[in-house]
């Protein structure tokens, strides 16, 4: 997958794209609109694909549409989870600092003489103080200015925010744009992705299936023993090998607690439920304060076990 500023074939939403491009034919196009949807299915990927058509940059080859890729058009600003330098990642939040830039970005008259466009990247990240800075600027936006914010909990904003945008709600891809847009990967990996190609992304990182039938036996109450170490060694040295056995226990655990509600077993659901919610709490403390991925794992394993 492309990064979004530089994918040029939308693919799944032409939908959302239909409405927006109703609302531009108008006159009346609402300056915010809410991307929502869940992780890894596009949303920023059309973001961008809006933002090229109201700068006139759809063309791969025009000069507006190079400036766009490089992340130098004048007219465009992104603002997203900057990355901590001392532990090279995402931080955890979007500051206010981060929305500072947007206030003087609306102020000044667009440098192409046409729209000026304002990406948020995740904006359930956005911190109490950033929201209000962004929603003082939703409730007195200039003219011929518009803000794409996108996310994947819309409930994590504040409500006076989501009531001043217009929603885009994307749904999961299909089987066949999978397929096409991500053609070189698995079927079995594309079939645990749904309808997401961001997620089959993250997924294919396990090029074995290592990782996935490590988690298939210890759902199955298997318990660590010497040969399993070997393995839980080097999931912790990959980049993304605790992130990624972490995403498949959480879901296995989901499955888990679907099933027991499904057979009236409330209380072995609400169980599957808990061990999922913390499961989620050792991911974010061990990865948030750098903690040992190896020792983090052995937990996990005795977390998500059959009692």
């Amino acid at each position: 997958m492309k990064d979004p500023r530089q994918s040029f074939n939308l693919r799944g939403h032409e939908q959302a794209e239909r409405v927006f491009g109703e609302a531009l034919s108008s006159g009346r196009l609402h300056h915010a609109w809410l991307i929502s949807g869940p992780a890894g299915i596009g949303k920023a990927t059309l973001a961008f694909h809006l933002a090229r058509v109201l700068l006139g940059a759809e063309t791969p080859d025009s000069p507006a549409a190079r400036r766009v890729t490089a992340g130098t058009h004048g007219d465009l600003l992104e603002i997203a989870r900057a990355v901590d330098e001392k532990r090279g990642r995402l931080r955890s939040e979007i500051t206010a600092a981060d929305v500072r830039p947007v206030q003087a970005f609306m102020r000044h008259t667009a440098t192409e003489g046409g729209w000026r466009v304002v990406i948020v990247d995740g904006a359930e990240f956005l911190n109490r103080f950033a929201a209000n800075a962004l929603l003082k600027i939703l409730e007195e936006p200039p003219p011929r200015s518009i803000i794409f914010l996108t996310t994947s909990s819309s409930g994590a904003l504040l409500p006076t925010i989501r009531s001043r945008c217009r929603p885009l709600v994307l749904s999961p891809l299909s089987d066949a744009e999978m397929r096409f847009v991500l053609p070189d990967v698995r079927d079995d990996v594309l079939a645990r992705a749904h309808g997401s190609p961001g997620r089959a992304m993250f997924l294919a990182q396990d090029k074995d299936g290592a990782i996935a039938s490590f988690v298939t036996e210890i759902l199955r109450g298997k318990r660590l023993d010497a040969d399993m170490m070997t393995l839980v060694d080097r999931v912790a040295r990959e980049t993304e090998g605790f992130a990624l056995l972490c995403d498949l226990l959480g879901e296995g655990l989901a499955e888990r607690a679907r099933s027991d509600v499904g057979h009236g077993d409330l209380s072995h659901a609400a169980l599957a439920a808990q061990q999922r919610s913390d499961l989620e709490m050792l991911r974010r403390q061990t990865e948030g304060f750098n903690l040992d991925k190896a020792q983090a794992i052995r937990q996990a394993v005795e977390l998500v076990a059959h009692a």
